[in-house]
């Protein structure tokens, strides 16, 4: 058997308020607050998930700790916040990693002449340098040239 989908809005208000433990005007309460906000259904009867439980429990223990409900809803804020992001992270990473299975070999990389990195088109090589360097004897300059006439030259 599959697991359960954790935000899939399976429980009405009364077994939701059974298994976090709370009166079901609690949840009414918390839900008009904004920090426990379950799905609603066409009939706009409330539905809850699992996560939505989990967090109702969440709330009852940071309540006993003496947080109050606006730091609370802060903190539940926040760690939805990181959950959608961690979801998008994950999904990025499988288009990335479906992306390198699809199209193998399509970047390529090379060291510059400074250690820097340059990406190339694949089946392109590096363009090398093709600058011309002259080179002049040290004995000029200790002849008694100025290093200002040696680069007029």
């Amino acid at each position: 058997m599959d697991d359960m989908d954790v935000n899939f809005p399976a429980f009405a208000i009364a077994v939701a308020a059974e298994l976090a433990g709370m009166h079901p005007q609690t949840l009414r309460q918390y839900d008009r607050l904004g920090i426990v906000s379950p799905t609603r259904t066409a009939g706009k009867s409330r539905r809850y998930s699992m996560r939505n439980v989990m967090q109702l429990r969440e709330v009852a223990r940071l309540s006993a700790e003496g947080l109050n409900l606006e730091g609370i809803r802060r903190i539940l804020e926040l760690e939805n916040q990181v959950a959608n992001l961690s979801t998008r992270v994950r999904e990025l990473e499988s288009a990335l990693a479906d992306e390198l299975l699809t199209r193998p070999g399509r970047r390529v990389f090379a060291a510059g002449t400074e250690g820097d990195v340059i990406s190339l088109r694949a089946g392109t090589r590096a363009q090398r340098n093709t600058a011309v360097v002259v080179w002049r004897p040290l004995s000029r300059v200790q002849s008694g040239a100025t290093a200002r006439e040696i680069t007029r030259d």
